[in-house]
């Protein structure tokens, strides 16, 4: 169950702020992603050596697990000048977790998203929607159903970004 909830807490950061918002002037810089569910809640439960397990292996895969607390998981990512002028959005793990986006549409600042999840983990469908309230924020819902390691699930995720800072030190570029 934990490497379960390790999964979907990657389904649900990824997907948060994955599409071309093509009306929404988006800030270049350091941005902060928090996304909060029922399911991260039991993060607090994960004994610390296993939760050391899961992180190295993120890393094996290039990406950093975010921290959670409270029910919330915080993460930074860098969004580069080109990003921004080509107005895409950080997509960090799609392909990593074995997901695929079937369609995107846009109507202004709104977006919403339907993706599909097939490999031994992940099983099922998920979409992710949002609206881009200004250069420096959006807010979203993420939900998915289907199984992990072969056990149902039907959960959402609330997600909010907001821009941080102009530069990114330290901080990986989104991919």
């Amino acid at each position: 169950m934990h490497r379960s909830l390790y999964v979907l807490t990657l389904v649900f950061t990824s997907f948060t702020a994955s599409v071309n918002a093509a009306d929404v002037s988006i800030k270049p810089g350091l941005w902060e992603v928090t996304t909060t569910s029922d399911l991260l809640n039991f993060a607090s439960q994960i004994p610390a050596e296993q939760m050391k397990n899961l992180n190295a292996l993120a890393k094996e895969y290039g990406f950093d697990v975010p921290e959670i607390k409270n029910g919330a998981a915080k993460s930074t990512t860098c969004m580069t000048e080109e990003m921004a002028k080509q107005k895409i959005l950080p997509s960090a793990v799609q392909n990593q977790v074995g997901c695929t986006v079937n369609k995107v549409t846009q109507n202004g600042h709104y977006y919403h998203m339907a993706f599909t999840c097939v490999n031994a983990e992940l099983n099922g469908n998920g979409t992710a929607e949002g609206n881009f309230t200004n250069a420096e924020t959006f807010t979203g819902v993420t939900k998915f159903a289907g199984s992990i390691q072969n056990n149902p699930i039907n959960e959402q995720a609330n997600v909010d970004g907001k821009w941080l800072a102009n530069s990114c030190e330290n901080t990986k570029p989104a991919k």
